[in-house]
């Protein structure tokens, strides 16, 4: 939500040094990143906790507890900025944390031990998890790793409606929630404060009155949040524009790569290419649980979750996106498949220095060992870690070292559009040599990157440009 808000609110950035002491960071250390890159696809975990934070939320929540994972949403952008996808991880999912290192305020480190086949929202708060531990969890769950995480309490939904003059909802039969005091006719209705609040949080006015329910009507939520923020109506109010700010500056806790406002703007602005209509919210899709007599708990739908994580790790949009991606693209393409064309030198004249630039611990020597072993590549070399990070695995060489850049790219699925012409490096040994970057593509030794094979699997989602209306 804050993205958009910042975005938005460059107005405001008059006050920028007020504005910087708003934000609370936290030092995740590698569970992220330690920047943010305009120029490559990025990953925000977003994180709504049920803590007991604000006026009048002493009845929501844990009493007591730091915080549960109560809403959380990874939120990924494409590279070329024409689609996003909002993927919604169910509280009730069942997962695996595993052991967390966590920072202590006095600078020392401890290590919060994992547990097995629990509740994802029991991946912050309890046992002093933080949100680096959240993160920990989801790369865990998708195989997708974020870059960076923003958390919010109760209190931020309150304020943010409020700094909008209220969010539309749209309902498809009234509410009474005694529980969480939500009353609503059939309709649309504007909702802020302590209304938008309860819209957010009530389980038993929607569907079966289950979480995944509560889900959807959230997913609405944030989208109608989104329009409304990116509206004439906001966009021309100076006004509006910096009690929004105030507003999402204070509601936010962010890891320290992303700490200052500067680079919350940036974001934002990266954010605001996306059009409407390629934001993509769904849900990592699920099933009961088997284990359970009376169903409170949802596992993974394996015949689903695996091919909607893949997508989302290959840039692959869940929506169709403008025409001009669609002819650069297929430019792209043509001109990949030209680097394509000609000799290829044998095995054992390529030469090739493996970097790591985003993909998981260990892939450099994990991918040295498989080209000499299995593909009889003997000149290969682990180069370590890239200078910076990459979200897709690129082949760098000079124009006499074509043949073996095919060679590779027939041994390792590269498409053409990972080629490089270019210039070459120098090897340990003296001689020039391509530059191998494996990107966050990449998803080990073998498995090939050829991206046309990602497969998008047919799952229920909605667009931030759609009205809709919970039922």
């Amino acid at each position: 939500m804050a993205f958009v808000v910042l975005g938005t609110g460059t107005a405001g950035y008059l006050y920028l040094r007020h504005l910087e002491g708003n934000v609370t960071t936290t030092d995740v250390g590698d569970a992220g990143k330690g920047g943010f890159s305009r120029d490559e696809a990025f990953t925000i975990l977003v994180i709504g906790t049920d803590r007991r934070t604000g006026k009048g939320n002493g009845g929501y929540g844990d009493r007591g507890s730091t915080g549960h994972a109560d809403t959380t949403i990874l939120l990924h952008v494409a590279e070329d900025r024409t689609n996003a996808t909002a993927l919604s991880i169910p509280r009730d999912l069942i997962v695996d944390i595993p052991d967390c290192p966590t920072k202590l305020e006095d600078g020392s480190q401890k290590v919060v031990p994992g547990q097995r086949g629990v509740r994802f929202n029991r991946s912050l708060g309890e046992g002093g998890r933080d949100p680096g531990c959240t993160m920990r969890t989801v790369a865990g769950v998708t195989g997708i790793k974020p870059d960076h995480f923003m958390m919010a309490d109760f209190n931020a939904v309150k304020t943010l409606t409020a700094a909008v003059d209220g969010v539309t909802v749209c309902l498809e039969h009234p509410v009474d929630d005694r529980e969480s005091k939500l009353r609503l006719p059939a309709g649309e209705s504007t909702v802020e404060g302590e209304d938008a609040l309860a819209f957010v949080r009530t389980r038993h006015s929607f569907g079966n009155q289950g979480d995944l329910d509560r889900i959807r009507a959230q997913q609405h939520f944030l989208a109608s949040l989104m329009r409304k923020m990116a509206s004439g109506d906001t966009l021309t109010d100076p006004g509006r524009l910096l009690r929004l700010a105030e507003a999402a500056t204070k509601a936010l806790t962010v890891d320290t790569g992303i700490g200052k406002v500067s680079t919350l703007k940036d974001i934002a602005l990266e954010l605001r290419k996306v059009p409407t209509k390629n934001i993509a919210f769904t849900t990592v899709p699920v099933r009961d649980n088997p284990a359970e007599a009376v169903k409170a708990t949802v596992v993974l739908d394996e015949s689903k979750a695996p091919q909607l994580f893949a997508a989302i790790r290959d840039d692959v949009p869940l929506t169709e996106v403008e025409e001009r991606r669609k002819k650069d693209n297929a430019r792209e393409s043509m001109a990949g498949a030209a680097r394509l064309e000609g000799p290829r030198a044998p095995a054992s004249e390529v030469r090739v220095r493996v970097l790591n630039g985003g993909a998981p611990a260990g892939s450099a020597q994990e991918t040295v060992r498989w080209l000499q072993a299995e593909q009889g590549v003997v000149e290969a070399e682990n180069a370590g870690n890239a200078f910076a990070a990459r979200s897709r695995t690129t082949l760098e060489y000079a124009p006499d070292q074509a043949a073996q850049a095919r060679r590779l790219a027939d041994l390792m699925g590269l498409p053409g559009s990972a080629l490089k012409p270019g210039g070459s490096v120098t090897g340990s040994q003296g001689l020039p040599t391509m530059a191998l970057t494996l990107g966050r593509d990449f998803l080990g030794a073998g498995v090939r990157l050829d991206r046309s094979r990602t497969v998008v699997p047919d799952v229920e989602k909605s667009t931030a440009d759609t009205v809709e209306c919970a039922r």
